[in-house]
Parts: C-alpha cells; sequence; structure tokens
C-alpha cells in the first residue's frame, strides 16, 4: 500500500446533508407540473442516491427513457425554483465538519460521489464553506448512476488512491453496492435513508451509529 493515498469519499444526500425535505418538496412540484400525483414521500426518499433519470425510472414505472429524462428536467428546474425562493434546506448532520477537518488534518484525502448535479454538488458544499476540503468531486452529470462503479473509480485515480487505500461512506445500498463494485469496503450510516439492515445485506463492512463510530471505522480503514 505504499505509495498510495488514503480516500475518503463521502456520499452527499444523507451522509453530509440532510436534504431530505427539500428532494420531496422538489419532486412534489415536478409531478403536479407534470399534472401527476407525486409518490408519497417514503417512495421519494428510497431513491436517493440514484442519478435523476433512474430515479424517475423506479417512481414511474412502465414510462419510456425519454419521459424519465424529461421528469428529472422538471426536478431540476424546481429545485432552481427552489433555491430563488430561498426555501431549499440542506443542513450538514452534526459533527460533519468537525470529522472533515480531523480527516482532513490526519492526511486523509477526501471526495463526495453523489446522484447530484456539478452545480448542486458546488452549491452546497460552498454553502457550508467546504469546498476546498474536496480534492475530488464526482457528480451524476459526468458518470453512470451508483452503484456503477465509475465515480469510486474515478476518484481514487484523482486523490493517488488504491482500492485498499480508500473507504467509502454513504446511506444507502447504492452506495455500498458502488462499493462493492468498485473493491472498496463500505461503510453505512444509519442517519440517511436506507435502514443498517439493508447497508449490509448491501455489502457495507460496517455500520457506524454515529460520528464517533464512524471516526473509528475510518481510522480502522
Amino acid at each position: 500500500m505504499s505509495g498510495w493515498n488514503r480516500l475518503a469519499l463521502f456520499d452527499c444526500d444523507g451522509t453530509l446533508v440532510d436534504s431530505q425535505h427539500s428532494i420531496v418538496e422538489a419532486m412534489r412540484r415536478a409531478f403536479e407540473g407534470a399534472k401527476l400525483a407525486p409518490p408519497d414521500r417514503a417512495a421519494i426518499l428510497a431513491i436517493v442516491g440514484l442519478s435523476l433519470p433512474h430515479a424517475m425510472a423506479r417512481l414511474l414505472p412502465g414510462t419510456d427513457a425519454d419521459y424519465h429524462e424529461h421528469m428529472a428536467e422538471r426536478y431540476k428546474a424546481a429545485f432552481r425554483a427552489m433555491r430563488q425562493e430561498a426555501c431549499v434546506a440542506e443542513p450538514l448532520y452534526e459533527g460533519i465538519a468537525d470529522l472533515i477537518a480531523a480527516l482532513d488534518a490526519d492526511g486523509w484525502m477526501l471526495g463526495v460521489a453523489t446522484g447530484k448535479s456539478d452545480r448542486g454538488l458546488q452549491l452546497c458544499l460552498a454553502t457550508h464553506g467546504l469546498t476546498g476540503r474536496f480534492v475530488t468531486l464526482q457528480t451524476a452529470d459526468r458518470h453512470p448512476s451508483k452503484p456503477h462503479p465509475s465515480m469510486a473509480l474515478q476518484a481514487m485515480a484523482d486523490a493517488g488512491a488504491a482500492p485498499e487505500t480508500t473507504v467509502m461512506i454513504g446511506d444507502t445500498s447504492y452506495d455500498m453496492e458502488m462499493a462493492v463494485n468498485a473493491g472498496l469496503r463500505g461503510i453505512g450510516v444509519p442517519w440517511g435513508y436506507h435502514r443498517p439492515e439493508e447497508l449490509i445485506a448491501a455489502g457495507a463492512h460496517a455500520v457506524a451509529m454515529d460520528m464517533d463510530d464512524l471516526a473509528r471505522h475510518i481510522a480502522a480503514s
């Protein structure tokens, strides 16, 4: 492992930030704007982490790929409108800022792999003063949807890391499956959108029950 950097690769929604209210509201606006009944909250939160067209395919079975793209654009437009209205809420989970600072100080390379767009991720990180902490930012704009390993593979290339020196931290089965597909260790967190048993079933090496526990698991990776 000598010569390889250590990389802690984080999901964003449900892992770094609690964005569920904004996601549900933007999805409601997108569906109502298309004269469709919005999915219920649980159905919406179950697809967080997927790229938008894949999420729409789950929410709108029986419709075609062009319509999934159309609805993805409606969702993006709804989210942009909410930002203009200053009603997007994406607070950091308590303890995340301290954890990121501690990992940075300890020499870890830090990255994000998310179903967000480039613009959405940049705005989110800038809001919390975190942009400069991350050496690699991978989004749905440039990669296949999780659980495809593309985002993780590019993040490792950017950071000079190897699978054995990289850990993926996420709240969904899609994150853990991506880690497995890329040959990484995955650490699940239970404060997001999938249950601990789902994370373990998807291949998580461990589920950290709080921030201190997460720090211990990362340090042991």
